[in-house]
Formats: structure tokens, C-alpha cells, sequence
């Protein structure tokens, strides 16, 4: 039986699912690949801290910077949705919760403060509850 034989007897379906799966494979391999050069915000020594205070082990210091990386981006999800509700806070408060910058000679610039309740709010849509104790109010 020849190989062109062979291949007209295997389904459509499963010979674009094995092709969809050297596909993925191929691009986790060159994802994996571009690791080895990226250097993340969180710094190798602090990533391991972490990871052998919870019990992960592993040797490949390519999985431990994409779970940097995930780190990070979780970091900058909640910073950046903790600043649209800063946004919404003082476009909502009419512009008085926000301070012009000094020198700008009279452009229209402010700066947009963060405070405990912005970040709190963008906390809160990924579950994490970051009230303080009740005593220290």
C-alpha cells in the first residue's frame, strides 16, 4: 500500500485535526524558543521564591518566565481596569479629583490620582477581596 493510498483512506477530519495539532505544536515550540531571550518584569530570583514557597519544581527556567509573564499581565490587567475607574471617578466628580500639572502653561493636562477604592473596584471583578479589617476603620 502506498502512502498516497494510505492517506485517501483517512478521513478529512482527522487528517486536518493532526494538521492543526503539528500546527499548534510548531508555534508552542517557537513561542517556548522566544522565551529563552525575553528577560520579564519579574525577576527570575523573585519568580522562584514564590513558586518553591507554593511547592512548583521544574528545571525549565522557560516555564517559570511564562508564568512570569502571566504574572505580569494579570499585574497590568488589574492596573490598567483600577485606572479606567479612576477615569470614570473624576470624569464623574466633574474634573475636582484630579490636579492640574505645575508647568504646563495653561494646557488642559491633570493627573489622574489612584486611590485604595479605584483599585479595590478593579479587584473585586477578578474575585479578590482587598477590604481592610473592620477595626481599621
Amino acid at each position: 500500500m502506498t502512502s498516497q493510498q494510505q492517506t485517501s483512506q483517512i478521513p478529512p477530519a482527522q487528517s486536518r485535526q493532526n494538521t492543526e495539532e503539528e500546527r499548534k505544536d510548531k508555534t508552542l515550540a517557537e513561542f517556548l524558543l522566544m522565551l529563552d531571550d525575553y528577560e520579564p518584569l519579574i525577576p527570575n530570583e523573585v519568580a522562584d521564591y514564590f513558586l518553591q514557597r507554593v511547592g512548583f519544581e521544574c528545571e525549565d527556567h522557560r516555564l517559570k518566565r511564562l508564568l512570569s509573564l502571566a504574572a505580569q499581565k494579570f499585574v497590568s490587567d488589574i492596573a490598567a481596569d483600577a485606572y479606567q475607574h479612576a477615569r470614570i471617578r473624576t470624569n464623574a466628580a466633574g474634573g475636582r479629583a484630579r490636579a492640574p500639572l505645575p508647568g504646563l502653561g495653561g494646557k488642559d493636562k491633570t493627573r489622574t490620582t489612584l486611590t485604595m477604592d479605584d483599585l479595590s473596584a478593579a479587584l473585586a471583578e477578578y474575585g479578590i477581596n482587598s477590604r481592610k479589617p473592620e477595626f481599621y476603620m
